[in-house]
């Protein structure tokens, strides 16, 4: 038996890792792949502050949910939207997405792999 996990205040006091450039942050709260390693499933926090534009194939499934600021999301169809906090995305294995904001956007998510440090 296992417990659960808990990261208290999350969203105010984890430090999210610089991912890309000088504005793109990301980093995994909390992954499966230790206790489900067929299956692992990682969800963490992504910000983007106002800049360079951040442009990421998914290699996995993933979905996320806008928790503050704002984006917008653009994918390889055309299909662009401005998204603000309470929309929610999936984002299918094998699509380009870019993404931009005109301040800053917090988001949380959830994708199909393990645990990364990117």
């Amino acid at each position: 038996m296992s417990a659960f996990s808990h990261y208290p205040k999350a969203q105010t006091e984890f430090k999210i890792p610089l991912l890309a450039g000088d504005n793109a942050f990301l980093g995994d709260l909390f992954s499966s792949d230790k206790t489900n390693p067929d299956k692992p499933i990682s969800a963490g926090l992504y910000r983007l502050e106002k800049g360079e534009a951040l442009t990421y194939t998914y290699k996995y499934d993933e979905m996320k949910i806008i928790l503050d600021g704002d984006f917008t999301i653009s994918d390889e169809t055309g299909q662009k939207v401005e998204a603000t906090k309470g929309d929610v995305f999936f984002f299918p294995n094998g699509s380009t997405i870019t993404f931009t904001t005109t301040n800053f956007g917090l988001a949380f998510y959830c994708g199909q792999r393990k645990h990364s440090d990117f």
